[in-house]
């Protein structure tokens, strides 16, 4: 398993490559455009920057407002709007995207670039991702910096996901990662490169030569884990994961699925979470594995929830996990084939 590393660095130089960027829309037109404009002044920071909206079938007027941005801003040359037929879900979309650009003439496209539509790109974020795949040759995932508007940096770097930390995950409890801070899925981050697990998806550059060797994003996975997944998958191939801080990218929180905004009062997780979690246990682990962590997060959950009841502190989980959790997980088993 990686653990996170500090990287030696060289004196870097812009990779020589054409880059396709993937933006999955699902209803948030006004986004995608915010995240178009922000990206004009990154065509200078590769030799060409190709940009594929995937719209997945859409209930609104999503794929109008796009292409009326598109035609009216003279964008048509470096961005190309593409329907998927159906919504398949955050993988499926990327995949419309990633096979259109691997479909492309352009030989020197070197790296696909998979951005959420609720995402602004700060100057220099792609050449700092470009940057970080020169200086390290066996880096085949690179990821930025998110933060909010104002710079506030959001945890964007994690580990993988065990039973252990399920276990540790559930009980919450700030001691335990004190004295074992290698239970915490998402540590506190450091301000230079270095070597991690997994990414968020929101602004992850994926070599070309891992979609190669690893294939593309499992479209088993609706929304959720899909990045952990393709992670894992590609550190099976002895690719690394690099966090790269220098690349930073402004990430509207669940603005894009409204799950994990900040002001969603601890919204109710959907079921495709939870179908989600059990299929990347299941794949990547085995289905013993996923139900002792099924019982390792539901016992140190209960012992939070303990805690909490006789402290008098609040809940700080979403909405009904315990019931949703039980119900999804062991009563009503979630979908993982």
């Amino acid at each position: 398993m990686l653990v996170e590393t500090s990287l030696e660095t060289e004196t870097p130089q812009v990779l020589p490559v054409s880059v396709a960027a993937v933006i999955v829309n699902y209803g948030t037109a006004e986004l995608v455009v915010q995240c178009l404009d922000s990206l004009q002044e990154t065509r200078n920071e590769c030799d060409h920057l190709q940009v594929y909206v995937v719209d997945n079938a859409s209930s609104d007027n999503s794929v109008e407002e796009i292409q009326a941005a598109i035609s009216e801003r003279g964008w048509s040359e470096w961005v190309e709007l593409l329907c998927a037929p159906s919504n398949g879900g955050f993988a499926f979309g990327n995949n419309v995207g990633i096979r259109r650009a691997l479909a492309g003439d352009d030989p020197s496209m070197g790296a696909v670039w998979l951005l959420n539509s609720d995402t602004i790109v700060r100057r220099g974020a792609l050449e700092s991702l470009l940057q970080a795949l020169e200086t390290h040759p066996q880096a085949g995932i690179v990821g930025s910096r998110l933060e909010d508007r104002d710079g506030t940096s959001q945890r964007s770097a994690f580990r993988f996901q065990t039973i252990g930390r399920e276990w540790a995950r559930g009980l919450n409890l700030g001691l335990w990662f004190k004295l074992f801070p290698g239970a915490e899925v998402a540590p506190v981050q450091v301000d230079q490169e270095y070597e991690t697990d997994w990414l968020a998806g929101a602004s992850m550059l994926i070599r070309r030569e891992v979609i190669d060797d690893t294939g593309l994003l499992d479209e088993g996975y609706f929304l959720y884990y899909e990045e952990v997944d393709y992670c894992l998958r590609a550190a099976r191939q002895n690719w690394r994961t690099v966090y790269v801080p220098t690349s930073r990218v402004v990430h509207l929180v669940g603005q894009s699925s409204g799950v994990t905004s900040r002001d969603a009062d601890h919204r109710r997780l959907p079921k495709y979470w939870y179908e989600s979690r059990a299929r990347f246990f299941t794949q990547n682990y085995g289905k013993m594995s996923r139900i002792l962590a099924d019982i390792s997060w539901l016992t140190g959950h209960l012992l939070y929830r303990g805690r909490c009841f006789l402290q008098r502190k609040p809940i700080t989980f979403p909405k009904y996990m315990v019931r949703d959790f039980v119900r999804f997980n062991f009563w009503w088993p979630s979908r993982v084939g």
